[in-house]
């Protein structure tokens, strides 16, 4: 391929990219769960547009292409709330969901002084607890039913003042 991922903040000229991104990657969860009606699904672009102008959105573009997208904004206690990680199924498995958090994880201590950093999951979503757990959050609370099929595992971890990702960001 002889190309590169490269991540960066996303701009309005993004929004129609990521959000069709985010429809392919949130199909998984969809079906794991038996709804296709999750707010991933029933986003709209507007809605997007609004979370850009609020919140730190990180892209990856392979070429030109955006490949995975996270965002996240600090509130007054200093609690980074961190959502919408997703990577393009085919670039799946290769680190790059590690990379964007990484990367949105140190901007978020660097520029808006996060004390912590706080995320959600399904209860079901094994891949997503594996790999959340492996960048060092761990479960705060008991899992929040929101259906009788989903429960969220919500899950935080101490801010780093050095990630080594935020250089490339």
């Amino acid at each position: 391929m002889g190309m590169s991922v490269t991540i960066s903040a996303a701009d309005d000229n993004d929004a129609e990219k990521i959000l069709k991104l985010q429809y392919l990657c949130y199909q998984g969860e969809a079906e794991l769960y038996g709804d296709y009606t999750i707010e991933p699904l029933t986003q709209t672009l507007d809605d997007l547009r609004a979370e850009l102008a609020q919140s730190v959105v990180l892209v990856a573009r392979l070429g030109e292409e955006v490949v995975g997208s996270v965002r996240g904004a600090v509130d007054m206690d200093g609690t980074a709330r961190i959502g919408k990680l997703i990577v393009h199924p085919r670039l799946q498995r290769h680190g790059l969901g590690g990379r964007l958090l990484a990367a949105l994880e140190g901007r978020l201590a660097d520029e808006a002084e996060a004390k912590r950093y706080r995320l959600f999951t399904g209860h079901r979503s094994e891949v997503n607890l594996r790999m959340y757990r492996k960048l060092g959050y761990e479960q705060v609370g008991a899992a929040e039913p929101v259906t009788r099929r989903l429960s969220l595992v919500h899950m935080e971890k101490a801010a780093q003042s050095n990630s080594p990702y935020a250089a490339s960001a």
